[in-house]
């Protein structure tokens, strides 16, 4: 792991945008995770006390059974506001925490938020993965920035998401009659396994387990 995700920043929204542009450089969009894989964990964030305080929740479960194999919270100062664009710099020191919580590192991570389909390249997911080195995908519920065909109604089908010509992500049909999610790589996950990854963990519900469980931790439904 980095000693910091954010060494040599400054602390202003520009300087962090700039980050954000050389760091997206180093981001590697291939395969660099644990074949077979033996777990993945879904991460997700919140926030409490009117915005003073983030949560960040982490599930780890056996990526075939998809068995709960451990869950943790972290709660942590909130330490900058919303930002349009900066959301990792707002949420990945709680995120870095509730990783280090848990009592195994995962083969593989998928984020609520955005892996390279983001102005700059780097979304969350690919900021995580370039901080820890665990592979990641961004699974988010909306469009940050591209566009693409609206998939097929068929469970499982994904088009193409583009920004300025290049592919940043997926269209994912998780379910019947939803809006699709949006799936991008985020660090050591080729474009062309993303989406089949993250379907794979999709049972009945739109969001794939991992992170529709951290979801749950992170929004207090769930506080196990």
């Amino acid at each position: 792991m980095m000693p910091t995700a954010f060494e040599g920043w400054d602390g202003t929204p520009a300087a962090a945008r700039a980050m954000q542009a050389e760091l997206a450089s180093q981001v590697r969009l291939r395969d660099g995770f644990r074949k077979p894989l033996r777990t993945v964990a879904g991460f997700d964030v919140g926030f409490e006390d009117a915005g003073r305080t983030t949560r960040a929740a982490a599930v780890l479960l056996d990526a075939d059974s998809l068995q709960v194999l451990e869950s943790r919270c972290v709660r942590i100062p909130t330490s900058l506001p919303y930002i349009p664009g900066l959301l990792s710099f707002r949420e990945l020191p709680a995120l870095l925490q509730v990783l280090d919580a848990l009592s195994q590192t995962p083969d593989l991570a998928l984020l609520d938020g955005q892996g390279i389909a983001h102005p700059r390249g780097l979304g969350v997911a690919a900021h995580f993965g370039l901080a820890t080195g665990v592979p990641s995908i961004g699974v988010a519920k909306k469009i940050l920035t591209g566009s693409g065909p609206e998939p097929h109604d068929t469970r499982g089908a994904y088009t193409a998401l583009r920004h300025d010509g290049r592919q940043v992500g997926w269209l994912l049909r998780s379910k019947l009659h939803c809006r699709p999610l949006v799936v991008s790589p985020g660090h050591h996950v080729a474009m062309a396994s993303a989406a089949d990854l993250v379907m794979r963990w999709v049972t009945t519900y739109r969001l794939p387990e991992p992170t529709r469980l951290a979801d749950r931790l992170a929004s207090r439904r769930d506080d196990r």
